[in-house]
């Protein structure tokens, strides 16, 4: 595979990298890399290679998971390249190749898929209160859980539109809009993305002694981390 080439099937790599001088101003305005071991920079570089081998170690990493995607980087490159869209590209063939599951933070995109990408797909927000599960948010405590069970009794008092089809915040979208949206997804590729994730997810968690991509698999990839990430 020439991953080069597909990467550069991407828009947002064709827009992102231009032509890279290692000046490194990207990664001194990174806030990831005050945190984390990385370096948009050698991002950049590697794939600028266009080196198989180092390619695909990179699709492989927990790297790619680092970014914030606050494109801080954007408007500070004296060569006009985004670092943040490389990421983007690179995190895309990632996940069609299947490859985010060797990684830890990569594998956490089963949990993203099925939150917030499968909210956009039963109500079409990407966070609704009601799916903000107190399970996969622990650190928000016990006044979440309180909230989270008596929805119904509190959101109403902010706003009347909840959870009702109409205008107003926390409306329920009527089905002609949850449609268009469900169309959206399978003319641009995303269902078949999340079919994708689902997919590599499933043969990971077997090779892992999971019984699939259960939700026992979800909920260990997404709560418990080696505490070397």
């Amino acid at each position: 595979m020439d991953y080069f080439s597909m990467l550069m099937e991407d828009v947002r790599m064709r827009e992102g990298l231009k032509a890279c001088m290692n000046c490194g101003v990207c990664t001194a305005i990174c806030p990831a890399a005050e945190f984390y071991d990385y370096d948009p920079r050698q991002i950049a570089e590697t794939v600028q290679s266009r080196d198989n081998d180092r390619i695909e170690a990179l699709l492989k990493s927990e790297t790619i998971w680092y970014c914030g995607q606050c494109m801080s980087c954007r408007p500070r490159c004296p060569r006009g390249n985004t670092p943040g869209y490389i990421i983007q590209s690179l995190r895309y063939l990632s996940q069609k190749l299947g490859f985010f599951t060797n990684s830890e933070k990569g594998r956490q995109q089963l949990a993203l898929k099925r939150t917030i990408g499968e909210n956009i797909m039963r109500a079409g927000y990407c966070l609704v209160p009601r799916e903000i599960d107190p399970d996969l948010h622990p650190e928000q405590g016990t006044v979440w859980r309180w909230i989270y069970d008596n929805d119904r009794d509190i959101y109403p008092l902010f706003t009347s539109s909840y959870r009702k089809v109409g205008a107003g915040a926390l409306r329920k979208l009527d089905d002609q809009t949850l449609e268009e949206i469900h169309r959206i997804f399978e003319l641009s590729g995303g269902k078949e993305l999340f079919d994708l994730i689902e997919e590599h997810s499933d043969h990971k968690a077997r090779e892992m002694g999971y019984d699939g991509a259960t939700r026992e698999y979800m909920m260990d990839t997404f709560t418990k981390n080696s505490s070397e990430q």
